[in-house]
């Protein structure tokens, strides 16, 4: 690639703000167990222009080019939909492989943010974590 296209593709993953949303909803049973509100989890990016889901599910992964107007507040819609966001940083600057662990939700969300805390598994977890 040219220098020009490394550039450009720079600023556009420094432009990219991401949110995590927690939700009660899931079609498994046994996440009644985690606390009412974080028994899922799925990231929300914005690059300044689009909204991007990616949301885990336990059958697929549903990736999703939200088509919104540009000034939407997405995280804000969200959060009056009962569900609880929380703003996140993409840290994408790690050289070492994320530890193994079971393919979740919060480990998706985990992976995309770029986070390698193995004592993370559940969404309330996560959320404590995002929170300090």
């Amino acid at each position: 690639m040219s220098d020009n296209i490394n550039s450009l593709i720079t600023a556009s993953q420094n432009d990219r703000r991401a949110w995590v949303v927690f939700t009660n909803q899931s079609e498994l049973p046994w996440v009644k167990c985690f606390k009412k509100g974080f028994r899922h989890c799925f990231v929300m990016i914005n690059d300044g222009e689009n909204w991007v889901s990616i949301d885990p599910m336990s059958n697929y992964m549903d990736v999703v080019v939200h088509h919104v107007p540009h000034d939407f507040d997405l995280p804000k819609w969200l959060c009056g939909r009962g569900h609880s966001v929380i703003p996140a940083s993409l840290n994408v600057d790690i050289s070492k492989s994320a530890p193994w662990m079971v393919f979740t939700c919060v480990e998706a969300c985990k992976r995309i943010l770029g986070i390698h805390k193995r004592s993370i598994f559940t969404p309330w977890q996560l959320y404590r974590h995002l929170q300090n």
